[in-house]
C-alpha cells in the first residue's frame, strides 16, 4: 500500500491523479495554532522518520492519531506545540537523506533529533528547509535557498538552486519548490505542472541526469501545498 501524506486542500484534479497512482490518500488536518496558509501543510505538521516511525505535532488530532496506529506506524510526537509565528513553526521542517539532516538545528524538535542516529546535522539558516527543498534522491537536491545550496557544497550532495517566485501559495506572495513536490518510486511528483513554471526546464534537465521521472498532478502552475510525503506500507 502506498500512502500519500497531503495538505487537506488539495482538489479534486490533484487527488484523483494520485489515486491514479495507486496511492491511499492521507489528508494531514489543520493545526489551530498556525495560520491559515501553512495550517494543513505536511512539512509542517508531521516528519517521516523511517517506513515505520513517523513524528507528529503534540497537538495533532487524536482521529488522525488512531488512523495512524490502525496502519501500524509508530507515532511519537514533539517535546513542543507549534507555535503561530517564526521560529515556532519549523521544529519540523526539516530536510531528512539516509545519511545528512539539514535545518536550523537550534529550533529542530528535540525529539526528532534523538531519531536521527548517527546522521551528519547541517545548520542551515533557512528554517522553511524541507519547504524550500525538493528530495531528488539522498544525493540530489533542488532548492530555493542560497543558504542550502552554500552548506552542501562541500558534500556529496548534487544542488541546483532556483530563483524565488512563480510559484502560487495562497495566501503569501509565493511559494517553494519543496512544497510543491514527493519522491516516490525515482518519481517527482509535482502540484501543478513545469510547463507553468519559469524554471521548469533547468528542474526537467536535472530530474533527467539523476534518472528522475516528473509526474505533474495537474497543467496547472506549480502550487506550494508543503510537499507530498509519499509512504510504502
Amino acid at each position: 500500500m502506498k500512502l500519500a501524506f497531503v495538505d487537506y486542500r488539495i482538489n479534486s484534479d490533484e487527488e484523483e491523479s494520485l489515486r491514479k497512482l495507486q496511492c491511499s490518500i492521507i489528508k494531514c488536518p489543520p493545526s489551530p495554532q498556525l495560520y491559515e496558509a501553512i495550517c494543513g501543510h505536511p512539512d509542517i505538521l508531521l516528519h517521516l522518520i523511517s517506513k515505520n516511525k513517523i513524528i507528529v505535532h503534540k497537538d495533532m488530532d487524536i482521529s488522525f492519531i488512531e488512523f495512524l496506529n490502525s496502519i501500524n506506524l509508530e507515532v511519537i510526537f514533539t517535546e513542543n506545540s507549534l507555535g503561530y509565528k517564526y521560529p515556532s513553526n519549523i521544529s519540523l521542517n526539516a530536510i531528512n537523506l539516509e545519511n545528512h539532516f539539514i535545518h536550523k538545528i537550534e529550533h529542530t524538535d528535540s525529539n526528532l533529533i534523538n531519531e536521527l542516529g548517527n546522521k551528519k546535522l547541517i545548520n542551515v539558516n533557512q528554517g522553511y528547509s524541507k519547504c524550500s527543498t525538493g528530495i531528488i534522491s539522498n544525493s540530489a537536491l533542488i532548492t530555493n535557498d542560497k543558504s542550502i545550496y552554500t552548506a552542501l557544497k562541500n558534500e556529496p550532495i548534487d544542488i541546483l538552486l532556483l530563483p524565488h517566485g512563480d510559484i502560487i501559495l495562497p495566501g503569501l506572495n509565493y511559494g517553494f519548490i519543496g512544497g510543491t513536490c514527493g519522491l516516490t518510486d525515482n518519481k517527482l511528483v509535482f502540484f501543478g505542472s513545469l510547463a507553468k513554471y519559469k524554471y521548469g526546464d533547468l528542474i526537467l534537465d536535472f530530474l533527467e541526469k539523476h534518472k528522475v521521472q516528473p509526474i505533474f498532478l495537474s497543467n496547472k502552475p506549480l502550487t506550494d501545498r508543503g510537499s507530498i510525503f509519499f509512504l510504502d506500507l
